[in-house]
Formats: C-alpha cells, sequence, structure tokens
C-alpha cells in the first residue's frame, strides 16, 4: 500500500506540473498580454477574456500539489521541505483566487493600486520563496547531483526575473523562464518519487508495559485507549499482582501495523502475552476489547481465571461491509503520511481531552498512526461481530467469573449480555465510559 501512495503522490504532482504551465495555451489564447515584458500571471487578470480558465487552473493546481504531500508517505528529516512545497501549493491557490486587477506591465492604463492586486503579488514571492526553499531542502536531504542542478537553475531563473525587473525590459520573458523551471523540478520530484526504493519495515512487537508480581492480569483497552490510561488501575493491582498493559497496532506507542485488524488476530495477540499455562490470566477488557476478551475466553478457555469487562460495546447485528475492508487495507499506510501526521497534530490531543478529560503526556495522539488505527478498528467492527458469533455458536463460554461493570444507568444489552455469561453485573451510575479514569477503585475491586 505505501508504494501505491508514492504512486499516487506522483501523479499528484505531475498534474500540479501540467496544470502550472497551462500559461503557455495563454500566449495563443490572449494576445493583448505581451509575451516579452508582460507577467504570466497578467493572463489571468480580472479583465482578461481567460482568465477563468487559468485562474482554475492555479487552483487546481496547487490544490493537486497540496494532495501530493499530503499522501505521500511520512520520510524522517525531511519535514521541512515538503512543508515548504506544501507553502507553495497554498500560494499558488491563493493566486489563483486573489488574481490581478488588469495586466500591469502590458496595459500602461493599469495602476495595481487595490488590495486584490497587491495580495496576489504577495501571494506570488511567497511562493517563490516557498519553492525554492522547499528545492534547497529536499536537494540537501536527497544528496542528489541532479537535485541540485535543477535547484541551481531555479535559482538562477529567479535572479534573472529579478534583474530583468530592475531593468524594466525583458521581464515576461524571465518569468516564463523560471515558472517553467519550476514546473521541470516538480516532474523531476514525481519522477523520483515513481522510482522510490520501497523499504517498507515489517512491523515491531507492540509496546508492552510489565509490572509487579503475583497473579496474572491482562489488560486491554477500548477504543483509541493507551497503556497510560489504566496507571491509577495497575498501580492499585501492581502490589499483590502481575499487571500487563500493551497497546494494540498503531495505538499507544505501538508500531503500525501491516494489515487491517481482525477478532482473531487480537485473540492470538491476547494469547502470546498471557502467561504460559498451567498459569492463568484475569483479562481485564474495556468497551470494543470486550469482544477479543469473551473470544480468548472461548477459544483459550484453560488460560483464563476471570474475566471483568468495563462498560462492553454492544455488538452490531448489521453485515459486514465490503467497502469498510477496502478502506482498512489503506489506513495503516495513509496513517504514515505526512497528511495524517499534520491532522493528528492539530486535532489530535484536543480531541483526546474532550474524550477523556485528561492531557497527553506522552505526545500519543500527535501521531498519524493513532487516527488511522481507530478508524481501522472501528470499520472492522462489524467484521468482529460477525466473528465473535460464529465464535459463539462453536465454542461454549468457560465455567469462569465474569464480572461486568456498567457505566451510567441500567442498559437492556448489557444486562443481556451478563446474562449470556452468566455474570455479575456491576453498575456504576456516577462513572462515564472511561472508568479506568472515572472510577478505577470499581475496576480493582472486580480484579
Amino acid at each position: 500500500m505505501e508504494r501505491r501512495l508514492f504512486v499516487a503522490a506522483a501523479s499528484a504532482l505531475i498534474v500540479a506540473a501540467v496544470l502550472y504551465s497551462a500559461w503557455i495555451t495563454g500566449q495563443f489564447t490572449t494576445p493583448a498580454v505581451d509575451r516579452t515584458d508582460g507577467y504570466v500571471s497578467e493572463l489571468a487578470a480580472r479583465d482578461q477574456p481567460w482568465t477563468r480558465l487559468f485562474r482554475v487552473s492555479d487552483v487546481l493546481s496547487g490544490l493537486a500539489c497540496l494532495a501530493a504531500v499530503a499522501t505521500l508517505p511520512r520520510v524522517a528529516r525531511e519535514w521541512a521541505g515538503w512543508l515548504a512545497l506544501a507553502a507553495f501549493g497554498l500560494l499558488t491557490v491563493v493566486s489563483g483566487l486573489v488574481p490581478l486587477d488588469c495586466a500591469v506591465l502590458s496595459d500602461p492604463a493599469c495602476r495595481g493600486e487595490t488590495v486584490s492586486h497587491r495580495l496576489h503579488m504577495v501571494a506570488g514571492a511567497l511562493a517563490t520563496t516557498a519553492v525554492l526553499t522547499a528545492m534547497a531542502v529536499l536537494s540537501a536531504r536527497w544528496r542528489s547531483w541532479v537535485s541540485w542542478l535543477f535547484t541551481g537553475l531555479n535559482v538562477g531563473a529567479t535572479g534573472l526575473m529579478l534583474a530583468a525587473l530592475a531593468a524594466g525590459r525583458l521581464a515576461g520573458v524571465a518569468h516564463r523562464i523560471q515558472l517553467t523551471m519550476v514546473a521541470v523540478w516538480v516532474v523531476y520530484v514525481a519522477l523520483r518519487l515513481l522510482v522510490h526504493d520501497d523499504d517498507e519495515a515489517p512491523c515491531g512487537p507492540p509496546h508492552v508495559l510489565d509490572q509487579g508480581a503475583g497473579p496474572g492480569v491482562l489488560i486491554t483497552a477500548g477504543l483509541g485507549g493507551a497503556w497510560f490510561h489504566w496507571d491509577a488501575v495497575a498501580a492499585g493491582l501492581a502490589a499483590c499482582h502481575r499487571v500487563v498493559r500493551f497497546d494494540r497496532p498503531g495505538l499507544g506507542l505501538s508500531p503500525p501495523a501491516t494489515d487491517r485488524p481482525t477478532l482473531y488476530g487480537e485473540v492470538a495477540r491476547l494469547a502470546a502475552l498471557a502467561p504460559a499455562q498451567p498459569s492463568q490470566v484475569t483479562l481485564v477488557a474495556h468497551g470494543l476489547s470486550c469482544w477479543h476478551a469473551e473470544a480468548f475466553a472461548r477459544l483459550h478457555p484453560l488460560c483464563v481465571a476471570k474475566l471483568v469487562l468495563v462498560d462492553p460495546s454492544p455488538t452490531p447485528v448489521r453485515r459486514p461491509l465490503a467497502l469498510a475492508a477496502v478502506l482498512g487495507a489503506w489506513l495503516p499506510a495513509l496513517g504514515g503520511t505526512w497528511g495524517a501526521n499534520v491532522l493528528a497534530r492539530l486535532t489530535g490531543p484536543p480531541a483526546h481531552r474532550l474524550v477523556t478529560g485528561m492531557g497527553d503526556p506522552f505526545g500519543v495522539y500527535r501521531m498519524g498512526k493513532v487516527p488511522a488505527a481507530v478508524a481501522g478498528e472501528w470499520l472492522a467492527r462489524r467484521d468482529m461481530a460477525a466473528d465473535l458469533r460464529d465464535i459463539r455458536a462453536g465454542h461454549p463460554f468457560p465455567d469462569i467469573p465474569v464480572t461486568v461493570l456498567g457505566a451510567g444507568g441500567r442498559d437492556a444489552r448489557r444486562q443481556s449480555l451478563a446474562a449470556r455469561l452468566d455474570a455479575k453485573l456491576v453498575l456504576l451510575p456516577r462513572s462515564g465510559h472511561q472508568v479506568e479514569l472515572d472510577d478505577p477503585g470499581a475496576i480493582v475491586d472486580a480484579v
């Protein structure tokens, strides 16, 4: 999947370069703009006949550039270069949305004194600065003489443009050379991405925290949860228990998965973390992971001493969606893109605080892999529920004690689950869904 993202980003850059070069047709459609002394952006001036065509081309070119950077897998120590290229795309969009009022160099009557005119000029200057910065930073990172050659040619074209403006002659020729060199460099970057050597690292082991000694307690968090949410519960149990916490792939400090989550995969993960037989483990599960815990108990009855199901999520009865499987297969790769990481930095910490009421001391929710993992688990719910129904039909529940902790008031679905598992139902009317944060003592008492 990561390879396909490189291809998608390269394709978007080629589209951006083609649209960025739409001015070439303007040499024939807009003869009023001086080819020798007039800006290329004068083709999109408000008083020109084909202004909408060239403005739309600029906007779409900038958006394609932004899309390319957003879908590109994140590479260490290249963030400054891609950020500069994204800024270039954004400023190109601004230039298209706020065009010149008139052909300032081609039309002697054009004064160019309006705010939109000046804003366009500022956006153009900043766009040139941004793309030159991207060239220099990425060339230094890639250590490629070809990249440095294109960078030098672009710097030279920009210098030629400045000299032409100072001399008052040949500004149009210099501007056309400059834009051509930028488009050629963008195509070069696209070709470099197409031949990128895909060295996708295999998924490493999950992040596991093991503390205390005594009977084993294995804690599996709910949807989007991390190990540190359970600090208070672990502290209350570690005095006389061996407490094992872990982060599922993509969550917390665990590396992202290489495939979409499945119920059998999560059962296998619990089996790997549980103590070896004849020792048995008390399994504490929250929310969605209660399905994993029940399936584990049914498939590995000799490994479980007790289940504590914390505010379990109801199992949906709808059929699995084929589209969810397709999206879920893409999400692990998408979580490693620049776009996902920027989105996580902007929205992850406030969303985490809104849901849990606590901060993010380890910066976990600033990583793009986390929202991708959460979305992947959410999309896999129907498949997991279908697998759980099959397991229930083929494997009886073992004769072990079960406690169901229900947040809030009475709920018919929790009562039905408790009756199915012959469990003790304990209601926590003052607690929200995050019981491990709101009432950790209740979980400790249940264990």
